[in-house]
């Protein structure tokens, strides 16, 4: 039977982000989301409650909300959970159930005093990165190169532009 483990969050940023590396150099970055649920009550009155999320990023994507994020943005992230386990300095079993981001949008406008190059709303995708894949350095050379090809634009029909509307779960904005 199949299953499903995706998660869609809208909400505003609560810690800047810490940028981080992996002992084999791969950047993962951490920072907390703030959602807010709200609902009438059978009485009528308006409650309201916040729930934090834990938000990680990987590879390019970590190397983005780094840069360009900060406490009090809103953005729309989608990933999916992970839970981590470890054990303590005092050998208590720990455990983190974390969003682990794949696609990234900022809501936030931008502000005049924001020096920031991105247009007012920018989609960032994690497409394609796995952060319990190790990598070496001769496939960091070769991961650089296929970027570098793939920036560049190549000429298309129409049926090659329909198939890649089609690919992924990119959406459309």
């Amino acid at each position: 039977m199949k299953s499903v483990n995706k998660v869609i969050l809208v909400g505003n940023i609560t810690r800047d982000p810490q940028l981080k590396e992996t002992t084999s150099n791969q950047p993962i970055v951490t920072f907390g989301l703030a959602t807010n649920r709200e609902w009438i009550t059978k009485s009528g009155e308006k409650r309201s409650l916040a729930e934090y999320h834990n938000i990680a990023a990987w590879g390019h994507l970590a190397e983005i909300c780094h840069q360009y994020l900060k406490k009090g943005k809103l953005i729309y992230v989608e990933g999916y959970l992970k839970t981590r386990s470890w054990d303590s300095p005092e050998g208590i079993k720990m455990f983190r159930t974390e969003v682990v981001i794949q696609d990234m949008i900022i809501l936030s406008k931008r502000q005049e005093n924001d020096k920031e190059d991105l247009p007012e709303f920018e989609t960032v995708s994690s497409e394609g990165v796995d952060e319990n894949v190790i990598v070496e350095e001769d496939e960091k050379e070769s991961v650089k190169t296929e970027e570098k090809k793939t920036e560049e634009p190549a000429e298309t029909t129409n049926e090659d532009e329909d198939e890649k509307k089609m690919e992924g779960d990119d959406l459309n904005f």
